[in-house]
C-alpha cells in the first residue's frame, strides 16, 4: 500500500483523538482533581482552626449551653454571627468539632475555585475561567487560610458565587440575596456590596414597563430587608451579649490600636501595594494589569463585574484604614481575586478573538511565555519546605498541647487555680481542649489577670517556632510572661509546652 494512502487515515485518527481530548469535560475533571487533592491534604496535614475561628467555636458552645458568649474577653477577636452559629452546631461534636471546621473550610476553598471559574467563564471564556481557578490554586496564601479554617474562605465563596450568578442573569435576586446576606453575617465589608446590590435592584424597577406605586414599594421593602440582615443581626447579637449594640465596632477599633494594626490615610496606598504583591505576587499582579487593559479593549461590558468588585474591595480597604480599624492583607482578598481574573485574561484572552488568527497565535505564545516566567518565579522564590514546615508546626503544636493538657497530673492540678498562658494566643485552644470557661483560662499578659494567676497551672512555650507564633507575637508582649516564677514547680512537659503548678 502506498505511503500516501496510510498517512491519511493516521492523520484522520489523530484529528479524531484531538477532538475527543478537547471535548472532555475539563472543568469538571479539574474540579474533581482539586477536591481529591484537597481531601488528601486534609488527611496528610491535620491542621486546626486559627485564633479567631476557635473563638467562634467557644462562643457557639457557650450559646449552646445557655450562656451569653464572652465577646469582651482580653484581646478576643471580633465576633461574626454566622461563624458563631456554625460553631454552635460543630460544638455538638465535642472536641473533634475543630477538625470538622477545618474540613468544611477546605471544602469552601474548592467551592471558591469553582466560583472563580464560573465568574471568569461568564465574563470572558472557559479557558479564562480555568486559568483563573488555576492561578488561585497556586497562590498559597489562600489554601493556607483554608487549612487554618479562616472565615475569609467561605466569605469569598459567598461573594464570588453571588457575582457569578448575577452576571449570568442580571437582577436575579433570590439566591444572590441569600449568598450576600450570608457574606454580610461573616464580614461587615459585605454590607457595602449588598447595599450597592440593593440600589442596582431598585434601579431595575424604575423603567416605564415595570410596576409602579404600592407594588414597587413592596419590592423595595423586600430588597431593603435582605440588605439589612447583616447589620441588624450583628447589632442585635452585640446588644444581647454585651448590652452595647455597636460593641464589635468599638472592640475592633480598640484592639487594632493595641496590636498596632492601624494606619493613617497616608500609609494606606503603600500598604495596598504591598498587600497586593504579597497576596497575588508580582507576575500575577503585572499580568492582571495587562489583562485588564486587554479586557477593556476587547470586551468592556464583560469587564464590568470583575472591575466593580475590584473597586468595591479596594475602596472598602481604604475606608477601613481611614476608620482606624485593623489594616491587614486579608481585607484585600476580594480585589486580589479580581486581579487573578484579569491575569487569566492575559493568559487566555486570545480565545475571545474570532478572526485575526495571527494575533491569536502571537497572544497564545506570549501567554506561554508568561506561564513559563510565572513557574520560574514561583520555583525560585517559594520555599515549599517552609510551607510544609509551617503546616506541620500548626498541627504538631496543637497535638502537643492536647497531650500536655490531657495528662492526669495537669487535670488534677486545675483545682489549685486557673490555667494561665503567656498571652492571648493560646487561650482559645486551651479553653477548647479543656472545655473551660473564660474565667478558668487567663492570659498572664492581661493586666486584669495579674492578681488571679498567683496560683494554678501555668503553661509555657518551649519550642522556638511556637514561641514566635504564640508567646512573642506583638511588640507589647513581655518575654518574662513566658518565664516560670520561682515558686512554681514543673509538673509536665511535651516537645512544645511545659506546665508548672503552684497550689
Amino acid at each position: 500500500m502506498p505511503p500516501a494512502e496510510t498517512a491519511a487515515p493516521r492523520g484522520g485518527q489523530a484529528r479524531v483523538l484531538a477532538r475527543r481530548v478537547i471535548g472532555l469535560p475539563w472543568p469538571a475533571l479539574a474540579l474533581l482533581a482539586l477536591a481529591i487533592a484537597t481531601f488528601v491534604g486534609f488527611l496528610l496535614y491535620p491542621t486546626y482552626p486559627n485564633y479567631d475561628s476557635y473563638y467562634s467555636l467557644l462562643w457557639g458552645r457557650e450559646v449552646l449551653h445557655g450562656h451569653l458568649p464572652s465577646f469582651d474577653e482580653y484581646r478576643s477577636p471580633t465576633e461574626h454571627p454566622l461563624a458563631v452559629l456554625f460553631g454552635a452546631a460543630l460544638s455538638i461534636l465535642g472536641r473533634h468539632g475543630d477538625r470538622v471546621m477545618v474540613f468544611f473550610t477546605e471544602a469552601s476553598f474548592v467551592v471558591l475555585c469553582a466560583g472563580i471559574y464560573r465568574l471568569a467563564r461568564q465574563a470572558f471564556t472557559p479557558l479564562v475561567g480555568l486559568a483563573a481557578a488555576g492561578i488561585l490554586c497556586t497562590r498559597f496564601d489562600f489554601p493556607f487560610l483554608a487549612a487554618r479554617a479562616y472565615i475569609d474562605i467561605p466569605y469569598l465563596a459567598f461573594v464570588v458565587w453571588a457575582a457569578a450568578l448575577e452576571l449570568g442573569k442580571p437582577r436575579r435576586g433570590g439566591v444572590v440575596w441569600v449568598l450576600l446576606a450570608c457574606a454580610g453575617l461573616l464580614r461587615p465589608e459585605a454590607w457595602i456590596i449588598i447595599g450597592l446590590y440593593f440600589l442596582w435592584m431598585c434601579s431595575g424597577e424604575l423603567g416605564p414597563a415595570h410596576a409602579t406605586g404600592a407594588v414597587r414599594l413592596k419590592r423595595w421593602a423586600r430588597y431593603a430587608t435582605w440588605a439589612a440582615i447583616g447589620p441588624v443581626v450583628w447589632v442585635l447579637v452585640d446588644f444581647a451579649a454585651t448590652g452595647h449594640p455597636f460593641f464589635s465596632l468599638q472592640h475592633t477599633t480598640g484592639l487594632a490600636e493595641e496590636l498596632g494594626r492601624t494606619k493613617g490615610l497616608s500609609e494606606v496606598p503603600t500598604a495596598t501595594r504591598k498587600f497586593f504583591l504579597n497576596l497575588a505576587k508580582a507576575p500575577v499582579l503585572y499580568a492582571g494589569i495587562a489583562g485588564f487593559v486587554a479586557a477593556v479593549w476587547l470586551a468592556p461590558r464583560r469587564a464590568i463585574m470583575p472591575t466593580a468588585l475590584w473597586l468595591i474591595g479596594t475602596g472598602t480597604f481604604v475606608l477601613v484604614g481611614v476608620a482606624g480599624l485593623s489594616v491587614i492583607d486579608r481585607y484585600l482578598l476580594v480585589p486580589t481575586l479580581m486581579v487573578m481574573v484579569f491575569a487569566a485574561v492575559a493568559l487566555g484572552g486570545w480565545t475571545m478573538l474570532r478572526q485575526d488568527l495571527l494575533i491569536r497565535k502571537v497572544w497564545a505564545l506570549a501567554s506561554l511565555a508568561i506561564i513559563v516566567y510565572g513557574v520560574a518565579f514561583t520555583a525560585t522564590r517559594v520555599n515549599f519546605h517552609n510551607f510544609d514546615a509551617e503546616l506541620r508546626l500548626r498541627g504538631n503544636s496543637h497535638r502537643s498541647l492536647v497531650a500536655l493538657l490531657d495528662q492526669p497530673a495537669v487535670r488534677a492540678a486545675r483545682r489549685c487555680g486557673p490555667v494561665s498562658t503567656p498571652n492571648h494566643k493560646l487561650v482559645p485552644d486551651t479553653r477548647w481542649i479543656l472545655g473551660a470557661s473564660a474565667s478558668q483560662v487567663l492570659a498572664r499578659a492581661d493586666p486584669d489577670a495579674k492578681a488571679k494567676v498567683t496560683r494554678g497551672v501555668s503553661l509555657f512555650v518551649v519550642d522556638r517556632g511556637a514561641l514566635l507564633r504564640q508567646a512573642l507575637v506583638a511588640d507589647t508582649d513581655d518575654p518574662f510572661d513566658n518565664v516560670p516564677l520561682p515558686d512554681y514547680r514543673r509538673l509536665a512537659f511535651t516537645d512544645y509546652y511545659a506546665a508548672y503548678v503552684r497550689c
